[in-house]
């Protein structure tokens, strides 16, 4: 890849908490996907989706048309998805322009115009009208005007999930070196007969991690499903088979718990969680999938654990991220990661996706607090 390529995505730190660590009764690392350019993990896929459908466009497969067409991104979304379209879109020098439903909040209009869209547009009651009038009357327009008009779907596609497999990639590099920087507990490498500089019999240093692929569990937030697609895709490719994979869904969005329930897909009537990001009706085919797997767990939590969580890891990890990025914490504040993953001890190594979000600020956090008497669960 040459130096001038531009890719709207970054590799991000990879760091342990120790409050969630002595709150779960383990090691608890924290994969900071909240750094992202666009402020969530949909900088990922989204921004791998585009690189990719530019390249093809320039090349002039698939349907492109050559290196003189100018790619013109559209997408749907009004939260996270959007603002990585945008993001991606202005990193590589082309246009997106997002239609949002009517019910889409001032700040999130703000947020994407500030990023730099060629356009927003507001129309229809929901996600489902405002796709419908994207793709059947803003792109047909775009088209008919000769404009290279690129379709920018939120979860459901190859090149997203291969782009979110980079988290898995990065953690399985970043995870060994950890000990260097921070208190691990961990069980001692081989027969621990090493030598006076610490290192043991198989080359490993004693009372480092047993290996740089030994991640115990890693949590993701699941909403249409593109993140956790691509986190078990990387786990594939690393051929990291023991590790877990434990997905976290707000009640009212859990259209991935209840697909697993009855093993096939669900449609929610309506999403009725507040944790909107969450808000896909039908997850895509290939996270079922990949949730039917015996090293997969589905969780699912009320909308008041994940409030307090997000105030709580507010406080201590000075991260303000959305109701559905706060789920993945609040399983190490509520207890419940031992029970979820077999062989739990203090020595387990347990990484926590924090996938961020835009949709929040102060005001919005007190807002739901004192819709939820609740929120004070941890």
């Amino acid at each position: 890849m040459g130096s001038d390529t531009r890719i709207p995505w970054i590799e991000t730190p990879l760091v342990k908490s120790a409050a969630l660590s002595d709150a779960a009764g383990c090691n608890v690392f924290l994969k900071l996907e909240n750094l992202q350019p666009s402020g969530s993990f949909k900088s990922r896929g989204i921004g791998n989706f585009m690189a990719a459908k530019l390249k093809a466009l320039h090349d002039g497969t698939n349907g492109g048309s050559g290196a003189h067409a100018k790619a013109h991104f559209y997408s749907s979304s009004a939260g996270n998805a959007g603002l990585a379209c945008v993001h991606a879109a202005v990193t590589l020098g082309c246009q997106a322009t997002v239609v949002a439903p009517l019910s889409t909040t001032e700040f999130i209009i703000a947020k994407l115009r500030q990023a730099g869209a060629t356009d927003v547009i507001q129309r229809g009651a929901s996600w489902q009208e405002a796709n419908d009038y994207l793709t059947g009357t803003v792109m047909e327009h775009a088209r008919a005007k000769g404009e290279a008009a690129v379709y920018v779907p939120p979860f459901d596609a190859p090149e997203i999930w291969d782009g979110n497999a980079g988290i898995s990639r990065e953690v399985a590099r970043q995870i060994g070196d950890m000990v260097r920087h921070y208190p691990v507990s961990s069980e001692p490498c081989g027969d621990g007969d090493g030598d006076g500089d610490g290192v043991n019999a198989n080359g490993n240093r004693n009372g480092a991690m047993r290996s740089t692929g030994d991640v115990d569990a890693i949590v993701c937030s699941v909403g249409g499903g593109g993140l956790f697609s691509g986190v078990m895709q990387g786990l594939d490719e690393l051929h990291m088979w023991r590790t877990r994979v434990i997905a976290v869904e707000t009640l009212g969005a859990d259209s991935l718990s209840q697909a697993v329930a009855k093993k096939e897909l669900v449609t929610l009537p309506a999403i009725t969680s507040l944790a909107t990001s969450l808000g896909a009706r039908t997850v895509c085919e290939k996270a079922l999938k990949y949730a039917l797997r015996d090293t997969v767990s589905t969780v699912v939590l009320p909308d008041a654990e994940a409030i307090s969580a997000c105030r709580r890891f507010a406080d201590e990890e000075r991260f303000l991220v959305e109701l559905a990025c706060g789920v993945c914490p609040a399983l190490c504040y509520n207890g419940r990661l031992a029970e979820l993953l077999p062989g739990f001890n203090r020595h387990s190594v347990v990484v926590l996706v924090i996938c961020g979000g835009s949709n929040m600020s102060f005001d919005i956090m007190d807002k739901y607090a004192t819709s939820h008497s609740a929120s004070d669960v941890f």
